[in-house]
């Protein structure tokens, strides 16, 4: 079971790693390739392969800062590059060309993830002209003497170096692409089989929802022994610009990460999923004093706390709304409603901050 665990933890660190693993690895193929061309004294492509480790290297901050794109096309040129170049100075039988065949299933998943609807075709144009490169290379070089003859230790070596990188990269991202499958097939089926058995819940983050919450805080307005509690309305705040900046997949995330710090800092408490970036939370026996200085608490929290999607860090805040109950309030809603003025109150004058009174 433990070791089940730890495969889980290294595949799903892969998947949202997947990038930096990427270019870390061909930045080390091109180290050992530079050695490879050294030894031989095949200087051109020495050289080359340094300018590849420098960009590779840089590709790897890119990677950090969470720019994709760049990455994405620096790897298909870079190997595109370096075939052309090696072909001709070393010539076809040393097996360079095998770097074309190993950057097809990274094209395929990165190209996913970056593609989107019809842009996709763009990932089939480039398996083409990949393809298109490799068949040149092979028209114009298979009977042609390369300019530099490798000694044939050399040369065994780095056709097996170049076989074995392509079939790792073919191994390892049909691995990732299988494994995310399965993750994704296996939310999907357990999803729907929580919607079937109760929908009180959300679905993303399993919280409540209103059909769950409201009858719960009625109960609570009822009991005279436990009237006694607090309803903070809290918004994440600029939520919109997440979304329209880093994609929806990025907003659910942001949303599953400060859900996952109200549920830990707030427990006991009954949580909902009011909708979309709305949440309410129930604290029970709380009074206002209580209860403000544990919300600030969350509030900062959050604040210092951004969410890491696919090497991203997403900064986000909350905007609270707080209110007690009081005689007077007969229903839910009325007292979720000052809650969700005061929450907009605060939206209006500055956001990441907590309202507990109401302002004229």
């Amino acid at each position: 079971m433990k070791e089940n665990n730890l495969l889980f933890k290294a595949m799903h660190l892969l998947v949202h790693h997947g990038n930096l693993v990427t270019v870390t690895v061909m930045c080390l193929v091109h180290a050992v390739l530079l050695l490879i061309m050294a030894v031989s004294n095949v200087r051109p492509l020495m050289y080359f392969n340094i300018l590849s480790v420098v960009v590779y290297a840089f590709c790897i901050v890119l990677c950090k800062l969470g720019h994709v794109m760049p990455v994405f096309i620096s790897i298909i040129l870079e190997v595109a590059a370096y075939t052309i170049f090696s072909t001709y100075y070393i010539g076809l039988r040393c097996g360079t060309y095998c770097f074309l065949f190993s950057i097809v299933p990274i094209t395929i998943y990165l190209g996913c993830f970056l593609f989107r609807g019809r842009q996709r075709l763009i990932v089939v144009i480039l398996l083409m002209l990949n393809f298109l490169l490799f068949s040149v290379l092979y028209i114009m070089f298979s009977n042609r003497p390369p300019v530099y003859t490798l000694d044939p230790v050399y040369m065994i070596i780095l056709v097996l170096f170049s076989s074995f990188v392509m079939v790792f990269s073919t191994i390892f991202y049909n691995t990732l692409y299988i494994y995310s499958s399965e993750v994704e097939r296996n939310s999907l089926e357990d999803e729907n089989r929580q919607l079937s058995v109760d929908a009180k819940e959300d679905s993303l983050t399993k919280l409540l929802n209103r059909r769950g919450f409201l009858p719960i805080m009625a109960d609570l307005m009822k009991d005279e022994a436990r009237r006694n509690f607090c309803v903070a309305f809290c918004d994440i705040d600029n939520f919109k610009r997440i979304n329209d900046s880093y994609g929806h997949d990025a907003g659910d995330e942001v949303l599953l990460h400060i859900t996952r710090i109200i549920r830990k800092e707030m427990s006991g408490c009954s949580i909902c999923r009011w909708g979309g970036e709305e949440i309410i939370i129930l604290m029970k026996d709380y009074d206002m004093d209580v209860a403000e200085r544990k919300l600030e608490y969350v509030r900062k929290l959050i604040e210092t706390s951004p969410t890491v999607f696919y090497n991203k860090h997403i900064s986000t805040t909350l905007t609270i709304g707080l209110e007690a109950n009081r005689e007077g309030y007969t229903d839910p809603e009325e007292l979720i409603k000052v809650a969700d003025e005061r929450m907009y109150y605060g939206k209006q004058h500055g956001k990441n901050i907590l309202i507990r009174e109401d302002v004229v």
